[in-house]
């Protein structure tokens, strides 16, 4: 069992709808189990009315400011530098997650490193723009990191510090953490484990660029990969051009003459083998 300890971060930027009933529930909730807490807001350079609502309550809470936003990771990241907790909660600001769930997930940490609340129960309202990406993006997630991920980017966890610190320098600034940090996870063989949750429709704008932001996800899953485990990159490539080179020498067999195509084939299937094997001793011997 861990200590009855849990420091509680909060990023938001321009939430000024959802702020204040957000952090009461989370009070609330911290007082009623009689956990010894801190709460770490990250205000990322809001414009509206959330600084005012966050000083309703006064030294309750913990209050970091930036002066310009710098993202959804760089405010993770910053207050859980901060927290003084073995464990930090991570809960976004715009009213999506229950602190009904965040409950349920302290009481199943024991034992794990990482507790992750997979938008896969009975309510999920996720756009139906973002389904699409999101399907898109698991699928390859999944596939490269070698086993089922029922939810890749959740904002609802409860992690060990010292373990998302390990990773501060691969870390990005948006809203791609928690995207690594699960990858990172996983590919270390850290101990994850998932709970069913529900998840409401946020309260506000939605600060996700769908394009961009999805293209940003694949490029981070397959540099993530690329970091911790490189042959499932390189090892899948270089089938597919083993294959098509060797669907070159048959068609050349019968035209009766290997073509400069073929050859191609051939060295690039030795190259990105070999860049695979590289970069796999150069990951085990760090």
């Amino acid at each position: 069992m861990i200590k009855n300890n849990l420091s509680v971060i909060i990023p938001a930027y321009n939430e000024e709808g959802s702020i204040y009933d957000t952090i009461s529930d989370i009070i609330n909730f911290l007082e009623e189990k009689k956990i010894n807490n801190e709460i770490i807001v990250v205000d990322d350079g809001s414009t509206d009315n959330t600084k005012n609502e966050l000083q309703k309550f006064n030294s309750v809470i913990k209050v970091i400011r930036n002066v310009e936003r710098k993202g959804y990771g760089y405010s993770l990241l910053s207050g859980i530098s901060k927290a003084v907790y073995e464990y930090v909660a991570i809960i976004d600001a715009d009213g999506t997650y229950s602190v009904h769930d965040l409950a349920i997930l302290f009481s199943k940490i024991g034992g794990f490193d990482m507790i992750v609340g997979a938008r896969i129960g009975e309510n999920v309202h996720i756009p139906l723009l973002r389904k699409p990406a999101k399907w898109a993006i698991s699928k390859l997630a999944n596939f490269l990191a070698g086993e089922r991920i029922p939810d890749l980017n959740s904002g609802l966890r409860i992690i060990k510090k010292d373990l998302v610190l390990q990773f501060r320098r691969i870390l990005p600034r948006g809203f791609s953490f928690t995207t690594t940090i699960t990858l990172s996870f996983i590919t270390n063989n850290y101990r994850v484990k998932y709970v069913p949750i529900n998840y409401k429709k946020r309260v506000g704008v939605s600060k996700i660029k769908p394009l961009k932001d999805t293209l940003n996800f694949i490029q981070l899953v397959v540099r993530t990969i690329m970091y911790f485990s490189p042959l499932k990159i390189f090892v899948p490539l270089s089938f597919f051009l083993f294959l098509a080179f060797s669907i070159a020498v048959i068609i050349d067999i019968f035209v009766g003459n290997i073509s400069d195509k073929t050859v191609l084939f051939f060295v690039s299937f030795l190259i990105i083998l070999s860049f695979g094997c590289l970069a796999d001793m150069i990951d085990k011997r760090l």
